[in-house]
């Protein structure tokens, strides 16, 4: 395959890449934003106080992310056996569907305790396809890309969640003009229903990509001892699954900090912030992001993805504090500020991890691999993470406890990514970086 040909597949898999988990990533955040916001009135008994209703529907959100390793699981051994394309495919026709039925869901003064059973079973079905979704995702666009590509082209499946997170903020966004009644009656519902418009457009992009080569040519054509790509996966990357779930708990759990969390810390009573105004700082923050991811992917393929990473983790450090200082200062133009470069800083987490946790693990079972550690990670730092910082908040009556964690996921993170290895890919017997890539792994 020529230079040429396989950038011109790598592109049309990083859009594919980038569709797909945008609107995986819409739904993800759409609940996420009606948890910290109407969740809590709608699904529980009204007697419930503020925070422990929205603590209440933070544990409906944590199941979600305990669904993602049990998602990570069989859609790994479908990908890593039938092939990514495939998998991709059902994750995001799973997601959709359960999204929509969350938006159809009677409220608890209408069904009772059945109402919040429901919400968590279709939460359950929610985690349960993001889980297999994003290994799959960030597999496709990093193998069809060259070996000193692949950072940037792991970026478009990064694109998803900014891109995400900016479609559910900014619909809520507009929805939270209306009167707090007609929010929490029937307005809430629209952006969950109309996730059935998306996936179809999802499913048409994402069933024109061919599967990945190196499936084809390494996966599919190895003898694995293990008939099971878990069993394979445990016995043989064991070690950098753990890495891999100790680089993520910024990129995953600290980014929930900062967008779940600060929403229903900001809007409380005692800090007094409006709906709206959050809601709309948030959206200009994913829009900062979504700039962003690309850039930074960019720059780990010129300067080392790891590299990267571990300048964006010192930044989030820093900024931990000012993050939620500023929003007692009654400043406006801080607050969207703070979020601005907060998000900005986070981008660079995130964008090059798609790279980072693919090539941390050669390609058999590595669907599989890359689940566990990503997926594991989601259901320990990002599942618990608003709930945690919640009652957190709730014990003390200070946000300092949340900014200490999030400074303690930092340090974390970066001791484990100066641990994880990097391997490169080969394609029809040849190394991807006899193709064209400048780079070796020793670089990042």
């Amino acid at each position: 395959m020529s230079h040429d040909t396989q950038i011109a597949k790598a592109r049309k898999a990083g859009f594919a890449a980038f569709v797909g988990t945008t609107i995986e990533w819409y739904d993800f955040y759409v609940y996420a934003t009606a948890a910290a916001l109407v969740f809590g009135e709608i699904f529980f008994p009204s007697d419930t106080d503020r925070l422990t209703g929205i603590a209440a529907a933070f544990a409906t959100y944590a199941v979600g992310f305990f669904a993602r390793p049990l998602g990570g699981i069989v859609f790994g051994h479908v990908g890593d056996r039938i092939g990514r394309r495939t998998a991709l495919v059902v994750t995001l026709t799973l997601m959709g569907a359960g999204t929509f039925l969350i938006g159809a869901l009677p409220t608890y003064a209408q069904i009772g305790f059945w109402a919040p059973l429901l919400l968590v079973i279709l939460r359950f079905v929610q985690g349960f396809a993001v889980g297999g979704e994003w290994g799959g995702a960030v597999l496709m666009a990093v193998e069809h890309a060259p070996e000193d590509k692949k950072t940037f082209y792991g970026g478009f499946a990064q694109l998803g969640n900014p891109a995400g997170a900016l479609l559910a903020t900014g619909f809520f966004s507009v929805l939270s003009t209306f009167s707090d009644d007609a929010l929490r009656d029937w307005a809430w519902r629209l952006p969950f229903l109309c996730s059935a418009l998306l996936i179809g457009v999802g499913l048409l992009v994402r069933l024109k990509v061919e599967e990945s080569p190196v499936f084809e040519s390494e996966v599919q054509t190895a003898t694995v001892p293990e008939a099971l790509p878990l069993k394979y996966a445990i016995v043989t990357n064991w070690r950098p699954i753990l890495l891999g779930m100790g680089i993520l708990p910024v990129a995953v759990g600290g980014y929930y900090l900062v967008t779940t969390f600060i929403t229903a810390y900001a809007t409380d009573p005692d800090v007094g912030l409006s709906e709206t105004l959050v809601l709309n700082a948030l959206s200009v923050a994913a829009v900062v992001e979504l700039i962003a991811t690309l850039a930074v992917a960019w720059l780990g393929d010129k300067v080392g993805r790891i590299r990267v990473v571990i300048y964006g983790l010192l930044a989030v450090a820093v900024l931990a504090a000012p993050q939620f200082l500023v929003l007692t200062s009654g400043s406006v133009v801080l607050i969207f500020l703070t979020f601005a470069v907060m998000r900005l800083v986070l981008a660079a987490t995130y964008g090059p991890i798609a790279a980072v946790l693919s090539q941390m693990f050669r390609p058999q079972a590595r669907y599989t691999s890359i689940s566990l550690a990503y997926q594991g990670a989601g259901a320990l730092f990002g599942g618990l993470s608003p709930l945690v910082s919640t009652l957190m908040y709730q014990a003390t009556g200070s946000v300092w406890p949340v900014i200490g964690l999030l400074i303690g996921m930092c340090a974390v993170s970066i001791l484990c990514l100066l641990a994880a290895p990097q391997h490169v890919d080969h394609v029809d017997g040849e190394s991807v970086s006899d193709l064209g890539a400048a780079r070796t792994p020793a670089s990042n």
